[in-house]
């Protein structure tokens, strides 16, 4: 799109006007209408073919050629084929490889991007104060602020990115009762409160002795637990106790009832084992002391720390609050229900990022669609309380992909800007302003917003929960899994126990296309696969899925 009829021109181009005087006479039109639109505020561009800052549009490369559906099947084309080679599409991203860190401050791997900056552009900023108009479904070819051009960070470096993103801040605090503080993260370090136990108990239900034996005993019910404290046992002497009372003052030991002989007739007591002093007594402070560590900060908390921390005297605990998760569902041919037809498909990401989101520790908010609406995606993202905004689709460059403008109309922070993995390299990861909620861009694909959201939303959820964030261990991979010549490659894999004594391993699954949920499905980790691919017999990373080590996934037929 240019400022006048004739085409648009970009800095070194191979177009040329007629002749001199022609340029000059277009070049004044254009000017004439670019600082007309910029009085009404009618656009974000300062400048056209031969004015100040002229950009091509998103939706339109710098020789004219709109982007188009066949362009888009193309690269998921190379998405699902691991071994295609380098894209034949001259405005495809190139990869890390064939752009090295020239040394500059906008480094890819710092999180930062930067825009492509012309000497028409630094003659001529655009106003301060205004806003330019977002692009609509009547307009999708209206121009938009240039993507950065420098390679989008490895895998590895957009988890870290995105986990420094989460821990920014120091975490929230809240104290919640034992019985409301299930799955959160602690907040603070658990210290005990009392020695535990906090006064000398019997392990066993038997009888507590001292001195040696036999023992005169009396008869009668004994020491019970929940019992104050009892006289001072004397020595030769013995009494019935139950598990968890107190053992008396002076107690040598405490004898099982079933290693303990009763002589009725001769009130005595013999034991059939030998006594060893302290034996099945438990001492006061055994488990550990008042003021001692019980678990650190960032511990979730299980059952298990829930017992743990009513043992030591708590009834509430100091915790982080979960994340809270807004989930917009863009596109315009999603259907919540029946059969896909005419063109409209299934919303699958609905349904799916919400547990999955909770499985991370999160709140998320139940999916709210938008359609291809660039307004009601502004509203949706000014309006949020969320700690975190996930969108789905619209990260690309074609005229309905609007996240990109969005939010480069509100000024929002690019953190993470494309990610050098397959499927779901558009993924993105921004901050909105003033310290506003995170979002991430998640891909339309399936399987690619699987990826965005293992990539970026979980070490992000991670260090907004103060929990640590998973890191990849490494198994032995069952066969041969194909990589991209340049990006990692994340590929569902189910584990498998080693036969005949043979080491465990994991499998690739079928189905890994990233339009496909069918693998993934039947999967219990993805394996990261490295540019280039593995042999079989060899490691590879694994990423684990939240519910994997609970849930007895099989293969069944999806190998």
């Amino acid at each position: 799109m240019t400022g006048s009829d004739g085409p648009h021109r970009e800095p070194g181009s191979d177009f040329r006007p007629a002749g001199p005087a022609s340029e000059r006479a277009r070049e004044e039109e254009e000017r004439a209408v670019e600082q007309a639109l910029a009085l009404v505020g009618g656009s974000d561009r300062t400048g056209g073919a031969g004015g100040a800052g002229g950009r091509p549009s998103r939706s339109q490369d710098p020789r004219g050629h709109q982007d188009s559906q066949d362009s888009q099947s193309h690269q998921d084309a190379r998405d699902e084929d691991p071994n295609a080679g380098p894209s034949s599409d001259p405005h495809a991203r190139r990869s890390t490889d064939s752009h090295p860190y020239d040394g500059r401050d906008n480094d890819p791997r710092d999180g930062r991007t930067t825009t492509t900056t012309t000497a028409a552009t630094a003659t001529a900023p655009e106003p301060v104060g205004e806003q330019p108009p977002l692009p609509d479904r009547a307009s999708p070819g209206d121009p938009a602020k240039s993507r950065p051009t420098l390679p989008p960070p490895s895998w590895n470096r957009a988890r870290a990115i995105a986990s420094r993103a989460g821990r920014g801040g120091p975490p929230a605090t809240i104290r919640l009762p034992l019985d409301r503080a299930l799955g959160h993260v602690l907040a603070e370090a658990l210290g005990a409160l009392t020695d535990l136990p906090s006064f000398d108990t019997s392990a066993m239900d038997g009888w507590a002795v001292a001195g040696p034996g036999p023992w005169a005993f009396e008869a009668g019910a004994g020491l019970l637990a929940g019992r104050g404290p009892a006289a001072v046992l004397p020595d030769g002497t013995a009494v019935r106790i139950a598990t968890g009372a107190r053992v008396p003052p002076d107690t040598t030991a405490v004898i099982r009832s079933e290693h303990a002989h009763v002589d009725e007739a001769r009130g005595l007591l013999h034991a059939r084992r030998s006594v060893v002093t302290g034996q099945d007594i438990r001492p006061r402070g055994q488990e550990c002391r008042s003021g001692e560590q019980l678990v650190p900060a960032g511990t979730v908390v299980t059952p298990a720390v829930l017992g743990l921390a009513a043992a030591a005297g708590y009834d509430a605990l100091p915790v982080v609050p979960r994340p809270r998760v807004d989930v917009l569902v863009l596109g315009d041919e999603l259907l919540n229900a029946g059969l896909p037809h005419d063109g409209l498909i299934r919303d699958a990401l609905g349904p799916m990022l919400g547990p999955w989101l909770r499985a991370l520790g999160a709140e998320a908010s139940d999916p709210r669609p938008l359609g291809d609406d660039a307004g009601a995606l502004r509203s949706a993202l000014t309006s949020s309380d969320a700690d975190l905004i996930v969108t789905t689709g619209g990260t690309a460059a074609g005229p309905l992909d609007h996240v990109h403008p969005v939010l480069e109309a509100l000024g929002a922070e690019l953190l993470v800007d494309g990610v050098a993995v397959r499927p779901g390299h558009p993924m993105l990861l921004a901050r909105l302003p003033p310290d506003g909620p995170y979002l991430v861009g998640l891909p339309g694909n399936p399987l690619a917003a699987v990826s965005g959201l293992l990539t970026l939303a979980e070490p992000l959820l991670a260090g907004i929960a103060g929990r640590p964030a998973q890191d990849p261990y490494r198994a032995l991979v069952h066969a041969e899994v194909h990589g991209h010549p340049h990006d990692t490659r994340l590929v569902p894999v189910v584990h498998r126990p080693g036969r005949k004594g043979g080491r465990d391993h994991v499998a690739p699954l079928r189905y890994n296309g990233p339009a496909m949920l069918r693998g993934i499905a039947a999967a219990d980790g993805l394996a990261v696969v490295p540019p280039g691919g593995v042999r079989s017999g060899t490691e590879v990373e694994i990423l684990d899925l939240p519910w994997a080590p609970a849930t007895p996934w099989t293969e069944g037929c999806f190998t």
